[in-house]
């Protein structure tokens, strides 16, 4: 069992193609003794390492992370984190924000305000998002998975059935699943 307080890092990116190297380097150098390091999206609820690292910290300890947003996408989340830090008398700072350091009024006031922008920025970039998609439909565009049973497939896969291939053959030979062979076998459209 931990008795002495400990500097603990907790290091994210939000793919398994990034490297966490960088935000490693600065947690070692700001003297984390332990740093928690996972490769997921921060919108996602599921991180797992970031979980385990707040149930590592004990009272007294601090967590500190390379950037605000290696913690948290949103203001709820970066609140609901940084309460249960509190509850718990964990302090939380920020490698390249000194500013943000909860051990002061002023680094809670700035690290709130943060939090707010980056909110903000989330939902602008939300909206630009969606705007787009509804643009892209009015030009016609089509989202989603292509459909595999296009009238040319399903009159091919027929031919084959007629000329005796077993589903099996059909499968291997067009690369569909049984289930889609089947499927444009009994289509009852006869397209």
């Amino acid at each position: 069992m931990r008795y002495a307080m400990t500097t603990v890092g907790y290091a994210r990116v939000s793919s398994t193609g990034q490297d966490l190297g960088v935000q490693l380097e600065k947690l070692e150098g700001a003297g984390c003794e332990k740093v928690f390091k996972e490769k997921r999206s921060g919108v996602d609820a599921g991180r797992p390492q970031l979980k385990r690292c707040l149930e590592y910290l004990r009272e007294g300890d601090t967590l500190l992370v390379a950037k605000i947003d290696r913690l948290a996408r949103s203001t709820s989340d970066l609140y609901r984190i940084i309460s249960e830090l509190s509850e718990k008398g964990v302090s939380f700072k920020v490698v390249d924000d000194p500013t943000i350091d909860t051990t002061s009024r002023t680094g809670k006031l700035v690290m709130g305000i943060l939090a707010l922008i980056a909110e903000f920025e989330n939902d602008i970039r939300r909206e630009r998002q969606m705007d787009g998609i509804a643009k892209a439909r009015d030009r016609g565009v089509k989202f989603g998975r292509k459909p595999i049973l296009v009238p040319d497939t399903i009159k091919h896969v027929r031919k084959l059935r007629k000329s005796g291939m077993t589903v099996p053959d059909i499968m291997r030979q067009t690369s569909l699943s049984k289930a889609s062979v089947y499927r444009a076998l009994s289509d009852a459209s006869g397209r």
